[in-house]
């Protein structure tokens, strides 16, 4: 076992062993640990790299069809992700660095789309050749495959840079966050978003809490471990938002009631009749209705299920 991440402790406690609820990629178990010193959590021990490419599904982005049904589920997303605009786009009016936005980890593009739609320059970047040809061809948005240490921008000339669920899923964050700097003009703005392990949805649910999602989250961090990390690689934070309208009520719902959420469905091919398809769809969205109090409850409390952290270069 390698040395926690945050702290350098190699003490780790046995906290729980949980599966693969959402994709079902696997039936067998994980285990997940806490640090003995500063209660970091995280997958132990974590999949081989040939192994965890097993785990992520075909289409493990959301990139639509043609369909009536996929074009009404996108119109849903673009209505969803106005929290993310809204927060991206007061980081970047407050910032006196000029260049354009990159987002790493973009899937299909829509974010890119709707801040080029507010009049920035925007490029995407996905270790998915087929997620940014899709933002190029649905979004127009340019996008490039390569992971952010060999991304082909020089140095110093982004305005700014996103990381949507990214750093949970990475061996060593560190080298993202690093690499952002590098990239980043002086005064650009970094934000990030992570599922939060402070939250009361993970308190209360624990391993079936969405936002565990093994064996793809190789961390669970709470809002102070990404802090930590992010000042250690050169950053000042700025601000935190601990509700997200896209993420904080669907997460609930799905880790509530897994068989129904959408995304899941469709990426596991699920054989369904339209009619059972409209009640499912329809009974996952009264879910996230009716979680709704509840999540913006724990955000008050600065207990979100997510954290989005505004960092600025130092």
């Amino acid at each position: 076992m390698s040395a926690c991440l945050v702290c350098g402790c190699e003490r780790f406690a046995p906290l729980f062993r949980a599966s693969d609820r959402l994709y079902h990629t696997t039936a067998r178990e994980f285990a997940v640990v806490r640090c003995g010193d500063c209660g970091l959590v995280r997958l132990d021990p974590q999949p081989a790299p040939e192994e965890l490419r097993q785990y992520y599904p075909d289409s493990y982005w959301f990139a639509p069809d043609q369909s009536a049904a996929s074009r009404l589920e996108e119109a849903y997303r673009r209505l969803v992700l106005r929290d993310h605009v809204h927060f991206v786009e007061q980081a970047l009016r407050h910032s006196r660095a000029r260049g354009p936005l990159l987002d790493v980890g973009c899937g299909g593009g829509l974010f890119l789309g709707l801040m080029r739609d507010r009049g920035f320059r925007v490029v995407g970047l996905d270790s998915s050749r087929e997620a940014a040809a899709i933002a190029w061809r649905r979004q127009q948005a340019p996008a490039v495959c390569a992971m952010l240490e060999n991304a082909p921008f020089p140095p110093e000339s982004l305005a700014g840079l996103t990381m949507f669920h990214v750093l949970e899923h990475l061996y060593d964050p560190r080298v993202y966050l690093s690499s952002a700097r590098d990239l980043l003009a002086p005064d650009g703005r970094l934000v990030v978003q992570v599922p939060n392990a402070a939250s009361w949805q993970f308190r209360l649910l624990g391993r079936s809490w969405n936002g565990v999602d093994v064996p793809r989250h190789l961390f669970d961090f709470r809002d102070r471990d990404v802090e930590k990390l992010m000042e250690r690689c050169g950053f000042e934070v700025l601000r935190r938002k601990y509700f997200s309208l896209r993420d904080n009520p669907a997460g609930l719902a799905s880790s509530l009631a897994p068989s129904l959420d959408p995304m899941a469905r469709r990426v596991r091919r699920v054989k369904e009749g339209g009619a059972v398809r409209l009640a499912k769809d329809l009974a996952y969205f009264a879910l996230v209705v009716a979680s709704l109090p509840f999540t913006v409850a724990e955000a008050a409390f600065q207990a979100g299920s997510t954290v989005m952290i505004e960092a600025r270069r130092r």
